[in-house]
């Protein structure tokens, strides 16, 4: 069934940067299997998904990342914890298991994709290695847009965090060499009744602002 116009105006109005969360409240197993699911719906620029989602769980490895998170309790605090990596090049092995898969999933044989494998190729080939990790990097951010859009309708608190530090993440996570790196991390679980950002006016420049019709 299909949300209102109101009832996804609502959500996202609901919706804010949470700075704390109640520890002692988790997400339940199926709400988190369907978040998990809209990461993995997530679009991506010739639907290549160049990334990787760790969710990470063990508290020993939250604690590592607290100091690389400028000390924000979020990553400790929250529910889930989610870091967003992106792929650090797209190069052929990438594109072919992309196109392999599409073949397997569609129905259709490799050869016939050809075409479509070659343009990605060609495409990718114009860019240079930082500026296919750099392209990557981005892809990612929409599928952080979606997640916390996603939590937002299921009554999920949420919060972007930046405010880290991607070459550390990359070690105590292990993505070193891995062909990943940490893009951006996100927290979700439920607002704490002590964060006083939950009550506080969410400031946006009006429309006409920042839409123009043309």
């Amino acid at each position: 069934m299909n949300l209102t116009s109101q009832d996804l105006l609502s959500a996202l109005r609901w919706r804010y940067a949470t700075k704390q969360f109640d520890a002692t409240r988790k997400i339940s197993t199926d709400v988190w299997d369907a978040l998990e699911e809209s990461l993995v719906l997530t679009p991506s620029s010739f639907g290549l998904q160049p990334w990787k989602f760790l969710v990470v769980s063990d508290p020993a490895v939250r604690a590592q990342l607290l100091p690389e998170s400028w000390g924000q309790m979020q990553v400790t605090d929250a529910s889930h914890f989610v870091v967003l990596a992106a792929r650090t090049d797209m190069a052929m092995p990438d594109i072919d298991a992309w196109v392999s898969r599409m073949a397997e999933v569609q129905g259709k044989t490799e050869d016939s994709l050809a075409p479509m494998k070659g343009m990605i190729a060609g495409f990718a080939e114009r860019m240079s290695v930082e500026e296919r990790h750099a392209w990557n990097a981005r892809q990612v951010y929409i599928a952080l847009g979606q997640l916390m859009t996603s939590a937002a309708v299921l009554g999920i608190d949420s919060c972007p965090m930046e405010g880290i530090s991607p070459a550390a993440y990359d070690r105590v996570l292990g993505l070193e060499n891995s062909g990943y790196a940490t893009a951006v991390a996100c927290a979700l679980g439920y607002r704490s009744e002590a964060d006083k950002y939950a009550t506080t006016p969410k400031a946006r420049f009006e429309r006409g602002a920042v839409i123009e019709h043309i």
